[in-house]
C-alpha cells in the first residue's frame, strides 16, 4: 500500500506530541488497536470443523456487526474462489428478507447472529423471523458481549457463543470476532488480513512512513474541518463498493459530535465514489461546485485481469480505434490519473492517493487499519469522543418508545 498527499501540512511538535500521547493512552481501554495482534486459533479451528454439508454463510446483524465484513468479503470475491457463499441479512425490509431467504437453502446454511448489546431491534427482528422457520440450535452461532441478554439466550438453548469484548466499538470491530468469524468460514484467509492490518499499525506505531502521512493527512482535515467539511472518497474499482459504506459508517458516526469542550457541532461528511462511473456524475459538483470538499483517491496496482478491448475498427467510430489494444485495467487507470490531475489544476481541491497493491486480503487489512487510526487522529484533534454515539443511541431510544407503545395498545 502506498499512500501521498498532494497539499503540503505539517503537525506543529507540540500538537503532535500531544495528539500522540492521546493515542497511546487509548491503546489501554479502546480495544481495536490490539486486533492484528490477537490469538485467532478459536476462530480458525471452529471454521475448520464445518463440513461441505454446509453451502452458505448468513450474517444476521447491521452496521457495524455486518458492513465490515461484506466490505471484506465483496472485494476478494470476485477474484478469489471461496468455499462458501456469504449472505448479509441487515434489513428490515420484508422484500429484502423474502428475496434473500429464497437465494438460499437453510438446510445447508449456517446463521451468524451478531450484536453487541445483544438488543438491536433490527437484528432480533429478523432472527425471531428466521428462528420460526428453524429452530435448532446447530444452525446458529451467536456472537455479543459475554453476559448480553442475546449471550444468555444462546446459553439456555445450548448454541455456540463467541464474544465480543467491550473495549470494541461495533464500526471498528471488523478485524474481531464479528468479522472475523464470517470471513473464515467464506473461505477468507484472516490470518493474511490481520498481517496486512500489522503492517499498518508497525508502520505508524514504530515510525514508519505510515506515521508522518496519516499525521499529516488528521492535521489538515482538522484544521480545515470547518472550510472543508466533505470528504470524498473516490474509488476506482467496483470491488471496493461495500468498502465506501464501511467508510461513511466508520468517518460519519465516529466525527458527527458536540465537541467534548464546547457546544458546538462539528464533522466531516463522508461521501462514496466509485469510478468511473460516477466521473459523469459527482465530478462535475467537485470540480467546479462550492469548495467545501477534500478528495481521497483509492487505486488498485494490479487487477491480476489481462481483459483487454480488442483491435476491431467500426464504422462511424473510427476515432475510438485509440482505444483499440488497451488493457482494462490500465484503462481504468488512466482514467483515475486524469480526474487527478484535472483536479489538481484547479489548485483549490485537497487531493490525497491510496494505491493498494492487488485485491488480496493483506491490501484490504492494510486499508481497513488505515482508515480506523486516520478517524481516531482526526477524532482527537476536533476534539470529539470518537468511539460513542449519542445521536443513533436517541433514535433507538425513541424505536423501543414506539414499540413498547404499540404492545400496549394492542
Amino acid at each position: 500500500m502506498k499512500s501521498r498527499l498532494h497539499f503540503d501540512e505539517q503537525l506543529l511538535s507540540r500538537e503532535r506530541k500531544r495528539l500522540l500521547e492521546q493515542i497511546e493512552k487509548e491503546q489501554e481501554h479502546i480495544g481495536y488497536y490490539s486486533l492484528p495482534n490477537q490469538d485467532i486459533s478459536p476462530i480458525l479451528e471452529f471454521a475448520q470443523s464445518f463440513d461441505d454439508t454446509i453451502e452458505t454463510i448468513a450474517v444476521i446483524g447491521i452496521g457495524g456487526s455486518s458492513l465490515g465484513a461484506k466490505a471484506v468479503y465483496e472485494f476478494l470475491r470476485p477474484v478469489k474462489k471461496l468455499k462458501r457463499r456469504l449472505y448479509f441479512f441487515e434489513s428490515t425490509d420484508p422484500i429484502n428478507i423474502e428475496s434473500q431467504l429464497e437465494s438460499i437453502d437453510i438446510e445447508k446454511s449456517h446463521f451468524l447472529v451478531i450484536s453487541k448489546s445483544g438488543t438491536t431491534v433490527e437484528t432480533m427482528a429478523i432472527f425471531k423471523y428466521i428462528y420460526s422457520l428453524d429452530s435448532s440450535r446447530d444452525r446458529f452461532t451467536f456472537i455479543s458481549e459475554e453476559g448480553s441478554k442475546l449471550d444468555q439466550f444462546a446459553q439456555k438453548i445450548g448454541a455456540t457463543r463467541f464474544h465480543l469484548q467491550e473495549s470494541v466499538g461495533g464500526r471498528f470491530s471488523v478485524l474481531s470476532v464479528v468479522g472475523l468469524l464470517p470471513l473464515a468460514l467464506s473461505g477468507v484467509d484472516v490470518v493474511e488480513l490481520l498481517k496486512g492490518a500489522s503492517r499498518i499499525k508497525e508502520s505508524f506505531f514504530n515510525d514508519g512512513y505510515i506515521k508522518e502521512l496519516l499525521l499529516n493527512k488528521a492535521s489538515f482535515y482538522a484544521k480545515n474541518h470547518a472550510i472543508y467539511n466533505i470528504n470524498c472518497l473516490f474509488a476506482y474499482s467496483e470491488t471496493l463498493r461495500y468498502f465506501i459504506q464501511w467508510y461513511v459508517q466508520l468517518w460519519g458516526e465516529s466525527l458527527g459530535k458536540k465537541q467534548r469542550h464546547s457546544a458546538f457541532n462539528v464533522g466531516l461528511t463522508p461521501i462514496g465514489l466509485i469510478g468511473p462511473k460516477d466521473q459523469h456524475s459527482f465530478l462535475q459538483l467537485i470540480m467546479e461546485g462550492t469548495r467545501d470538499k477534500s478528495i481521497s483517491f483509492i487505486e488498485i496496482a494490479d487487477f491480476q485481469k489481462s481483459l483487454e478491448i480488442p483491435d476491431i475498427s467500426l464504422p462511424h467510430l473510427e476515432d475510438m480505434d485509440l482505444l483499440n489494444g488497451v488493457k482494462f485495467s490500465d484503462l481504468i487507470s488512466m482514467q483515475s490519473q486524469s480526474v487527478l490531475e484535472a483536479l489538481l489544476e484547479e489548485g483549490d481541491i485537497p487531493i490525497d492517493e491510496i494505491v493498494i497493491d492487488r485485491v488480496d486480503e493483506a491490501s484490504m487489512g492494510e486499508l481497513i487499519y488505515y482508515y480506523e487510526l486516520l478517524t481516531s487522529l482526526v477524532g482527537e484533534l476536533i476534539d470529539v469522543n470518537t468511539y460513542d454515539q449519542p445521536g443513533v443511541e436517541a433514535g433507538k431510544r425513541i424505536l423501543k418508545e414506539k414499540l413498547e407503545k404499540r404492545k400496549k395498545n394492542d
